[in-house]
């Protein structure tokens, strides 16, 4: 073996022992740290250990103490219920022996109570059977049964009841009419002021002057052919009489005669009357005629302050101005119920314009009543419908007679109460003596037509009514409902101007003489 190898071998071998060495020597530096670890564990666990033995101790101390103290506070509030449990024992108790000393007191008055009912029955009894006795002895004395008493009482109460309810009802309409007439002269005063205006009775006839009678005889003509042809142009009558320098035309239509009026003051200034020339002049008089209708329509539009209207309505309303109503020219009228109407319009806040174009209008009818059957006012309605006025003009139109239709708005009832306030004041229209006769008459039958009625006379023109009840049939209550009712049963039945006033008179004189 070469000394090289043995140096290699032991060079081996003194790394494996330094190997070993080191081996053993680090499994013994290990195993002294593990031990120390474990020692440094097993103090920590029994330091841990202590102390949470302390931590339990100290828990279980406390644990101990608050248990005493919950048996301590349990015990306190056991007591504290226990006495609140006495003393309410002790209060209900009391409340026990109260009520049944109030029960004991109580059966008391009950039982007194039910003695007094018997003594009040027997009371009550006894009260029964003396008016069952007193009414025998008052149904013997009065010769009358309980049931003819009953009714008697019954009846009188009736009365008195409807006195009381009378001379209520008295006040009250009395109240009513002063504050109702006050404001209504307000405002009829403002409107009449503002509408002044004058009125001519006209009739039916017009006169044309001649210029001497020897006129007479050429308007006769030949054989009377001038003055038949006159009356067929025209349709009017021609009356020549014993009246000195005067013709006079007779005619129900005003038109016409306004026509025949015109063209027979043009043939006596011309001279020339033959029937040729007679139809010619009553033609140019005719249309002379139009002309001046349908001025007349205009200028009364313009008056009343209504615009819009068709030029035919115009000259509608335009033929009014030659047709009268009691004496009074309607289209003269139409303009001043139209001006009325607006002013009361105004001051009550309805609408101006339905007012004055339904006054203005209302009275159309007439123009072509005697063309078309049926109320003036039902026609002039379908006019102004034709020509596409609204529903409440026609309304108003058509019901400023109570006769035709009811006022069912407010612009109505004002055309109605203008149309009235125009034909009833003073001056305004004149009757015939038969109207006037016959409307009396009418107020005194209406008037005897009532139960208690004595008579009854029509006084003043027949603008009051003045009636005599008998006293014994009519006392002074129903006197009062009396003449309302009268009142109402003339607005009813009759048609007249302006109002009339019912006056009832009761009268009792007793009468003896001296001997």
């Amino acid at each position: 073996m070469s000394p090289y190898s043995i140096f290699a071998v032991i060079t081996l071998i003194i790394v494996v022992g330094v190997g070993v060495a080191g081996y053993l020597y680090g499994r013994t530096q290990n195993k002294e740290r593990y031990e120390a670890s474990l020692r440094a564990e097993k103090e920590n666990s029994e330091r841990r250990l202590l102390e949470i033995q302390k931590q339990q101790a100290e828990a279980l101390h406390e644990a101990r103490d608050e248990t005493a103290r919950f048996h301590s506070t349990i015990e306190r509030e056991t007591t504290e219920r226990r006495a609140e449990l006495s003393r309410q024992e002790r209060r209900l108790q009391q409340k026990e022996e109260n009520l049944e000393r109030k029960i004991e007191i109580l059966e008391q008055r009950e039982r007194k109570i039910t003695a007094r009912e018997r003594a009040l029955e027997q009371v009550r009894e006894e009260i029964v059977e003396i008016e069952r006795q007193h009414l025998a002895e008052l149904e013997r004395i009065a010769h009358m049964s309980e049931e003819t008493a009953q009714d008697l009482l019954l009846e009188r109460a009736e009365t008195r009841a409807r006195a009381q309810a009378a001379q209520r009802v008295r006040i009250i309409e009395e109240q009513a009419r002063e504050e109702a007439d006050m404001r209504a002269r307000e405002i009829i005063t403002l409107a009449i002021q503002r509408c002044a205006s004058d009125q001519v009775s006209e009739a039916v006839v017009s006169v044309v002057p001649l210029p001497n009678d020897e006129m007479k005889g050429r308007i006769i003509g030949r054989e009377g052919r001038n003055i038949r042809a006159l009356e067929a142009a025209t349709g009017v009558d021609l009356i020549i009489d014993d009246t000195p320098e005067a013709v006079i035309l007779s005619g129900f239509d005003p038109v016409r005669r306004e026509v025949a009026r015109i063209a027979l003051t043009k043939l006596i200034l011309d001279g020339r009357i033959h029937p040729a020339r007679i139809e010619d002049v009553v033609a140019k008089a005719r249309q002379e005629v139009d002309t001046i209708i349908r001025d007349a329509g205009e200028r009364a539009a313009l008056q009343a302050n209504v615009h819009g209207l068709q030029p035919e309505l115009l000259k509608i309303l335009g033929r009014l101005h030659y047709r009268t109503s009691y004496g009074q020219n309607v289209l003269a009228h139409s303009v001043e119920v139209s001006i009325l109407a607006a002013t009361m319009a105004y001051e009550l806040g309805a609408d101006v314009n339905i007012c004055k174009t339904a006054a203005l209008l209302h009275d159309m009818g007439k123009a072509i009543d005697q063309e078309v059957e049926g109320p003036h006012a039902i026609v002039g309605g379908e006019i102004a419908r034709r020509f596409g006025k609204s529903s409440k003009i026609i309304h108003a139109m058509v019901a400023h007679h109570a006769t035709e239709a009811e006022p069912q708005t407010l612009e109505a009832a004002i055309v109605q109460a203008a149309d009235a306030i125009s034909a009833a004041r003073p001056g305004a229209r004149r009757e015939t003596v038969d109207l006037y006769i016959k409307r009396l008459e009418a107020l005194e039958t209406i008037a005897n037509s009532f139960t208690g009625v004595e008579k009854s006379f029509a006084i003043q023109a027949g603008r009051e009514i003045r009636i005599v009840v008998k006293p014994e049939e009519v006392d002074e209550h129903t006197a009062n409902r009396l003449s309302s009712d009268i009142a109402h049963k003339i607005e009813e039945s009759l048609d007249y101007p302006g109002q009339i006033r019912v006056c009832v008179v009761r009268e009792t004189r007793s009468v003896d003489y001296a001997k």
